[in-house]
């Protein structure tokens, strides 16, 4: 035995080899190099587009492998339209209390009050290709656009919603076929493990990718624009850790695991979002880390992709935030009536957000182009420190999919609690909230 620990001993990684402690520091290196070499910082941002464009190979194939693997295998497809509901459930409740938080967040800090801007001043030339999407995007077209034009065309093109639909239908065909599509299974299964080794080889890059993006954000936006939009900043983070540590954390209780050991479990992907500035890059590792923590693969293979479609918590805040922002900035008194009927148009578009690149933007263009209240050209008010905002809206958004799966496996009783009390490594839960998912554990066993 005591051959054994040393052997783990030996094994044991040392602090720097932790992906999360080499992608913070490539963090702060970037960060030097934007702020005392603005122009070689602007010359690396390859270095991020390309780690980038590395994962978005990966994504679309592991979801629909992961999709197609958990739905296939289930006996009773009862259950893929349970996790369905409650998953859309889970999502709009959420949503919603994340652009009421916004909206709230936004009145009490009048972070653009006190700017008096002239709205005639605008230059909406700066956002043309923002304003332009938006008048192409359509209820109509949202709903359309969920279906590709060719099955590898969603594949081509990366689209998470689309790439969604084709692996639920082509999961459902192949569970239909029943033992003579097995050996399909089977490998679709390999081809999965495969480009999960291959998302480890890229992640070698992914402190390259982290240090090149970071230092292209500095470059050529500034450390000066942080302090020129201080009030902002400090309104939207704040806004946004209300959310995570209160609302979160409630969702967290309820279902019985502790956030913050939920936190540190996934500081390796969020270090990864906080470098690149993208929820994407750390979607396949989020997968996979959730099925580690007892999560059922079909719930995880439904609730993660649809959830970055879907439930996109930071950018809800994000675009309350802004929005409130530029009427206060232009001296437009918003009333209780604007705001609601904002929120309810948000409720709709902000659903769209991650269809398109650049979703959040130019959802809030689409919302400020119905509203007649508020310019879209105001948003050329945001542009030097938008990049700033979104990196915190896509690291709440990674931990709000990540919340989701784990409440929603155990609202489905799919959910190994001794599992991810061992992995998270907190004290059990309450025999109490045991005893009430032991039926349903028991269902979605019998259902398997």
């Amino acid at each position: 035995m005591s051959q054994n620990i040393a052997a783990s001993n030996i094994y044991k990684k040392k602090w720097y080899q932790h992906l999360y402690i080499q992608v913070i520091i490539a963090i702060l290196i970037g960060i030097g190099i934007g702020h005392y070499y603005p122009s070689v910082g602007v010359d690396l941002k390859p270095l991020g587009d390309t780690f980038i464009k590395l994962i978005r190979l990966l994504i679309a194939p592991i979801i629909f492998c992961t999709i197609v693997s958990g739905i296939a295998s289930m006996k009773n497809l009862k259950s893929v339209g349970q996790v369905g509901w409650r998953s859309l459930v889970y999502f709009e409740v959420l949503t919603t209390v994340a652009l009421v938080i916004g909206l709230i967040g936004v009145n009490l800090l009048k972070p653009g009050a006190g700017m008096h801007i002239d709205p005639a001043s605008l230059d909406g030339s700066a956002i043309a290709e923002y304003t332009k999407a938006a008048h192409e995007q359509t209820v109509t077209g949202f709903l359309t656009h969920i279906i590709p034009d060719t099955v590898f065309g969603a594949f081509a093109e990366g689209n998470i919603l689309q790439v969604l639909f084709i692996s639920i239908l082509f999961a459902f065909g192949l569970q239909l076929l029943g033992d003579i599509g097995k050996p399909l299974l089977n490998t679709i299964d390999l081809i999965s493990k495969t480009f999960f080794r291959m998302l480890k080889i890229v992640m070698y890059l992914a402190p390259l990718g982290a240090m090149g993006a970071m230092a292209f954000t500095i470059g050529k936006y500034g450390v000066g624009s942080l302090s020129s939009y201080g009030a902002l900043l400090v309104c939207y983070y704040l806004t946004g850790f209300f959310f995570v540590f209160v609302v979160l954390n409630l969702v967290a209780k309820l279902f019985g695991f502790s956030l913050w050991r939920f936190l540190k479990y996934i500081r390796e992907e969020l270090a990864l979002v906080l470098g690149t500035s993208s929820s994407e890059s750390a979607l396949p590792r989020l997968i996979t880390k959730l099925e580690k923590l007892g999560c059922d693969k079909p719930v995880v293979g439904l609730v993660v992709p649809s959830g970055y479609c879907f439930n996109l918590d930071g950018s809800c805040i994000n675009m309350t935030v802004l929005a409130v922002f530029i009427a206060q900035a232009l001296d437009i008194n918003l009333t209780i009536e604007h705001q609601i009927s904002m929120l309810i148009i948000l409720l709709l578009t902000s659903k769209g957000a991650a269809s398109v690149s650049g979703g959040a933007f130019i959802t809030l263009a689409a919302t400020l182009g119905s509203m007649n209240s508020v310019p879209a050209a105001g948003l050329v008010l945001v542009l030097g420190v938008y990049r700033f905002i979104s990196e915190g809206g896509a690291l709440i958004n990674v931990i709000g999919n990540g919340v989701a799966t784990i409440a929603i496996s155990r609202w489905n009783g799919s959910l190994d609690m001794e599992k991810l009390q061992s992995e998270l490594g907190g004290k059990q839960v309450k025999s109490s909230i045991n005893e009430r998912y032991a039926v349903a554990n028991a269902v979605h066993k019998d259902n398997r």
